[in-house]
């Protein structure tokens, strides 16, 4: 029985010791995990990184690649597909923070812009994000969204921008942007683009008090009368793939701000 125990002690010792190493090879000052939420912006990254080893999660396939940033040299990033929605968004970066801890998040993907107060093609820098669609019918509803809205500190982002990248306010619902709601959205809450998901992984990245950048690109504008995007899909797939490849070839630049401390 005494040998016995002996060995169960050693070979969990043994788990555990294969575990931390493996652990620390991504546990590093700069380490940053790419979330990418929506199936069509996954597509992108594939296309991307075809040569890589995918792996599975219960929440859709990741893999972590060396980026070579400037001044020559690489470090490690997940590549992480958390999968579409609210609900989606939530749980995949919080199973990414408890899995690979890693030093910031970086939300690439795209988003409706609203006609007249953002041009397409833009891509947006989140300062804040807002989660709209909630409605009560018991209270007010404004304490709820009030409660969900993000201010995402960024003061650790020195420096200019890349050239077509602006900070703004993002919107995120379980829906794609009602063309009536937006007076409304751009008065309350000083948008000018929304989308599905970065309302909730702001939240979510606030709470375990991870640094963050969101980067979404305007694929399609909407306007009172309906969506260019709407009743079109290849449309919004076509331009997904242009935001996507910009966001992958600037990822260095955002790479070697989060490294800087």
């Amino acid at each position: 029985m005494r040998n016995e125990r002996s060995l169960i002690a050693i070979i969990t010792g043994l788990i555990l010791l294969a575990l931390s190493v493996s652990a620390s090879s991504v546990e590093r000052p700069g380490f940053a995990a790419v979330i990418i939420s929506a199936n069509a912006e996954w597509k992108v990254a594939r296309a991307e990184y075809p040569g890589e080893k995918y792996e599975r999660s219960p929440y859709g396939e990741f893999f972590i690649k060396e980026i070579n940033i400037p001044g020559g040299t690489a470090r490690p990033v997940l590549f992480f597909h958390g999968g579409w929605g609210k609900v989606s968004a939530a749980a995949s970066a919080q199973y990414v923070i408890d899995r690979w801890k890693p030093e910031a998040i970086i939300n690439l993907g795209t988003c409706g812009g609203f006609q007249g107060a953002i041009e397409r093609d833009t891509i947006v820098l989140a300062e804040k994000t807002v989660i709209y669609d909630i409605i009560e019918r018991m209270g007010d509803a404004d304490d709820a969204i009030s409660d969900m809205a993000t201010t995402i500190d960024l003061s650790w982002l020195k420096g200019p921008l890349p050239s077509g990248v602006i900070r703004g306010v993002l919107v995120s619902g379980d829906q794609d942007l009602d063309p009536g709601a937006l007076p409304r959205l751009e008065k309350k809450f000083g948008a000018g683009a929304g989308d599905w998901e970065s309302g909730a992984i702001a939240y979510v990245a606030a709470r375990n008090k991870i640094r963050l950048l969101i980067l979404r690109g305007v694929t399609d504008l909407v306007h009172p009368a309906g969506g260019e995007a709407y009743g079109n899909l290849e449309l919004f797939e076509r331009r997904t793939q242009t935001i996507m490849k910009r966001l992958f070839s600037k990822l260095p630049f955002w790479l070697e701000k989060i490294g800087a401390r």
